[in-house]
């Protein structure tokens, strides 16, 4: 759903441009509370995998294609502001090195993917957990809704700043209808995908899943005819604790690598929602040329490298390095600002 330079004029993309700026800046403050030692890593990581799926468009419909938006994946995996900057990081990528989602439209992105996805999916995922079973297991049904949701949320919200600042003449409630539509279809991929993998992480280190966060209820055990609470496990030592990080984070690095650079050759190439909507009703007739589109990396190819599965393989493995390295960057400096914070107060207090 990466809008392209020209679907939106310049007074629509410029107010959308604030409210992207206004959320990540928030969303940078709001980070500082979610991020520590142990989910500062996992979050750069996060970023890279969902670059990685985004490679990875799966058939909808007769010649309609879909793939990862990944709001709600990064919102339960590491929490909504967080999850925010996860899927800023992975546009602000796509856009300048891949010539992929405009970097005049980077605010409608934003808004629309970034903003919209964590919001309606991280909201749809708390009102759940709150009325199902304390368990595991509510998280992983409570991420398949929470993400089915999102991707038609964020049809919704494109059809609306269509409206406002559409640059051709199409009803809208054809857009609407039409976008609506083929996203709902998308949507299952979406749960399917976020469902697995957040399933996959609670399964070897749920104490890194921001959104299973204190939802164990403690054993009771009956003693004496009256029910009380078992005593609580001894806490992993931080050795073993800190190589299992580790091991989560190599396999999610490799996984990623692999998925972008390997399985992605094997993609559907069929246009995706927001393409074939808009070719079919007209909404492209005035899409501009991307300013990135003589980058060596542009269109998920390698410039000069003939073969096709090589090029597009190198790229995706650029793509994720890329991500992984900028996203890691900006949630230590996140994580650093937590800490520095945190140590005034701690002088004062003494």
């Amino acid at each position: 759903m990466h809008v392209p330079d020209g679907f939106i004029n310049a007074p629509t993309s410029a107010v959308t441009g604030v409210i992207a700026a206004g959320a990540v800046a928030v969303s940078l403050r709001g980070a500082r509370r979610e991020l520590d030692e142990r989910t500062a890593p996992l979050a750069g990581l996060v970023a890279a995998f969902i670059f990685a799926v985004q490679m990875l468009n799966f058939p909808v419909a007769a010649g309609t294609s879909g793939h990862l938006l990944g709001g709600a994946l990064a919102a339960i995996l590491v929490g909504p502001f967080t999850g925010v900057l996860c899927v800023s990081v992975v546009l602000l990528m796509q856009g300048i090195l891949f010539a992929d989602g405009g970097l005049t439209a980077l605010g409608v992105n934003i808004t629309d993917m970034a903003i919209v996805t964590t919001v309606v999916a991280y909201a749809v995922f708390r009102g759940l957990v709150k009325v199902l079973p304390r368990r595991r297991r509510t998280v992983t049904v409570a991420s398949f809704v929470a993400a089915l949701v999102s991707v038609p949320a964020a049809a919704v919200a494109f059809t609306l700043i269509y409206a406002v600042g559409g640059t051709t003449d199409v009803a809208i409630g054809k857009v609407a209808t039409a976008m609506i539509g083929v996203h709902v279809l998308i949507g299952i991929g979406e749960a399917a995908i976020t469902a697995l993998t957040v399933g996959a992480v609670i399964a070897v280190r749920p104490d890194l899943v921001y959104g299973a966060r204190g939802l164990e209820q403690r054993l009771k055990l009956r003693v004496n005819g009256e029910l009380v609470d078992a005593p609580a496990a001894a806490p992993v030592p931080a050795p073993a604790a800190a190589g299992s990080h580790r091991k989560l984070w190599i396999t999610g690095l490799v996984t990623s690598l692999v998925l972008a650079g390997f399985v992605s050759f094997y993609a559907s190439a069929s246009p995706d929602g927001l393409e074939k909507v808009a070719h079919d009703k007209g909404i492209d007739k005035k899409e501009e040329p991307h300013a990135s589109a003589d980058s060596p990396l542009a269109d998920y190819g390698v410039k000069d490298v003939s073969d096709a599965r090589l090029s597009g393989g190198l790229a995706g493995v650029i793509g994720v390095g890329v991500t992984v390295a900028v996203g890691s960057g900006v949630f230590w400096v996140v994580r650093r600002r937590r800490t520095s914070d945190a140590e005034p107060s701690s002088r004062a207090a003494a």
